[in-house]
């Protein structure tokens, strides 16, 4: 994690990202909260506001929390370039992020249009610090490189992202007259196919060589992918405004080959893993890359086949695999890793040669990580089910993920907790020491 010939010592301190990577659990909770107590019904429309509260809980809450939260820790350390005043920024961002996905929550909920005026303000304030900090780093990085570029596109994504919420929230809170249907699926396809794939796209050129032990991304991938994804992006948005429909859907082909591209590549760099040695993160990698693949295929079909229309269950599958099948699972492993390693480092920074620092998996025993693993894969797979049968499945479906998301947060909680035991046992040592000395 050294593009840009930075060390680990210049990144940020732990409690940048971590007051987000432990927030973000809890907002899968409150889904499964709202999904059982919503029922069946929710799956009747992905129009209906119920539902828009439950797909914010998942891209607000957990999605957006962690992917902030990471850039603040890895654009000191892997791009070579500090935001200023890491933990005032974080702070801006974490304070108004998480208020205001609750406020739009309510807000969907109640139908008040003061509610969408306040998750208006929260959410304006958040993702502005966050797009102009961020941005002014990206752009001062000293050296170009894959993860740049992508990272650079992810977030120019972002802004178009926000832009077009930020008006969909004036449609609901003040009345702004807009094409509402054409901005929610822009909104919805540069919030996933471009900020989401391209954030983890950028991630993922440096992480998947490095904890995973592959061989790295191919050099023309890294450096072009993301350029051509939003250069896409932004045609098929043109397209789809000016009722260009047999252009708008060539274009989407394009799209979804270039979703696939990517599953497709980290799934084969995944199957050339050096390292024969298990290990719990890569199964969530695996489900992640799987699921956006089926996403891309899926929507393929939707593309070209009209049985699978807006009234059929591929309208709900095109919404859970990208979200709850590619987002989450990436996130979820991300964090795994993430979390125990933060916690390492600042031990080993703090008491490095003065006190003994338990390892990553004395931090946080790959046991732990198995087990919820698998209740994210049930959840997932009843999750699907529900789309399809929801009146069978969506209760289970539900319980399955509060579970996921409660054991997620106990797991990274632990974590804190060993950091901050091993912390003051190692600080009380040293002063001992130096007492009897």
């Amino acid at each position: 994690m050294n593009s840009a010939g930075l060390s680990l010592e210049q990144a940020p301190p732990f409690s940048v990202p971590l007051r987000f990577f432990l927030t973000a659990p809890w907002f899968l909770v409150l889904a499964a909260l709202l999904l059982l107590w919503q029922g069946p019904e929710i799956f009747a429309s992905r129009w209906l506001p119920v539902t828009l509260a439950l797909a914010h809980l998942f891209t607000l809450g957990f999605m957006a929390q962690v992917m902030l939260g990471a850039l603040l820790q890895m654009l000191p350390v892997v791009v070579g370039v500090v935001v200023p005043r890491p933990q005032l920024t974080a702070a801006l961002i974490h304070i108004p992020l998480t208020l205001g996905a609750l406020a739009l929550t309510v807000a969907f909920l109640s139908g008040v249009p003061a509610w969408f005026q306040v998750a208006w303000w929260l959410l304006g304030l958040g993702f502005g610090v966050a797009l102009i900090a961020i941005h002014l780093a990206l752009w001062r990085a000293p050296v170009v490189s894959g993860t740049v570029i992508a990272l650079r596109c992810a977030l120019g994504a972002l802004l178009i992202t926000v832009g077009l919420g930020l008006s969909l929230g004036g449609y609901f809170g003040w009345g702004w007259s807009l094409p509402v249907v054409a901005m929610t699926q822009l909104h919805a396809a540069w919030g996933l196919a471009g900020w989401t794939l391209l954030l983890v796209a950028g991630v993922a050129y440096q992480v998947v060589p490095m904890f995973q032990i592959t061989p790295p991304y191919p050099q023309w991938f890294g450096r072009g992918f993301a350029p051509l994804m939003a250069a896409l992006l932004a045609a098929w948005s043109v397209l789809m405004l000016g009722d260009w429909e047999t252009a708008a859907r060539l274009t989407s082909t394009a799209l979804a080959a270039g979703i696939a591209l990517f599953a497709l590549t980290t799934l084969h760099l995944l199957a050339q893993r050096r390292r024969k040695i298990g290990d719990p993160t890569l199964g969530y990698w695996r489900a992640s890359m799987a699921s956006l693949l089926a996403s891309a295929l899926l929507w393929l079909a939707t593309l070209w086949i009209p049985a699978l229309g807006p009234a059929s269950p591929a309208e709900w599958l095109l919404g859970i695999l990208p979200i709850l099948g590619f987002a989450v699972a990436v996130i979820n492993g991300m964090l795994y890793k993430i979390v125990p390693f933060l916690a390492w480092f600042h031990l080993q920074a703090q008491l490095f040669r003065r006190a003994k620092v338990p390892n990553m998996k004395q931090l946080l025993p790959e046991a732990r990580i198995r087990r919820q693993r698998w209740a994210y894969l049930t959840a997932l797979l009843l999750l699907l089910a529900a789309a399809v049968y929801p009146a069978v499945f969506t209760y289970p479906a539900a319980l399955a993920l509060g579970v996921t998301g409660a054991w997620l947060g106990i797991n990274l909680l632990s974590v804190l907790r060993i950091y901050r035991r091993a912390l003051h046992e190692g600080l009380a040592s040293v002063a001992w020491k130096k007492s009897c000395g």
